[in-house]
């Protein structure tokens, strides 16, 4: 169904019909219940944002990595969904780059890993570099940024000299 279509329908129903729409979804669809909570302000910004670094952390668990499970459509999947909940860029913008630099910690403490592990963390990096420059916050997230070239640095498959260059294409 479309929008527009949607939009028709609903316009058909009442406020109170509406209304108890909008609570039948908030008690069947969690995604709903959070939104409405951040929306309505009830849920804290930095909190609801450690909540999704929490899931990121648990596919590229540095601290027991015998637990690790580096899946990451599950990680973007936490990305996604936060982003979905509309938090403030500078937010957005701390648990973008999160993924790619639990993947490099990951990497850099427990060895070398697949070029398709490096070639997923070196696209995240890039796409929370270009949100990073689109939203102003480069200088803002710059150590963080410069922390997974350094922990790039032994990796194989030239993943260190991608990072390092996509890292000075930003930071010139």
């Amino acid at each position: 169904m479309s929008k527009t279509a949607l939009k028709k329908e609903l316009s058909k129903l009442s406020k109170e019909q509406l209304i108890e729409h909008i609570l039948d979804l908030y008690d069947k669809n969690t995604s709903v219940k959070e939104f409405y909570k951040f929306y309505i302000n009830l849920t804290d910004e930095k909190k609801l944002a450690e909540k999704y670094k929490k899931l990121i952390r648990k596919e590229f668990n540095v601290e027991n990595p015998m637990r690790s499970t580096e899946k990451f459509s599950v990680a973007k999947r936490a990305i996604s969904d936060f982003k979905n909940l509309q938090p403030s860029p500078e937010y957005l913008a701390d648990v973008m780059l999160y993924l790619p630099e639990s993947a490099c910690e990951l990497t850099s403490l427990f060895g070398d890993f697949s070029e398709q592990f490096y070639n997923a963390t070196f696209n995240n990096y890039k796409a929370a570099l270009v949100f990073l420059k689109k939203n102003n916050l480069l200088d803002h997230f710059k150590a963080r940024a410069e922390q997974c070239v350094k922990w790039s640095e032994y990796c194989g498959y030239g993943f260190a000299d991608d990072m390092r260059d996509i890292f000075y294409e930003y930071y010139h």
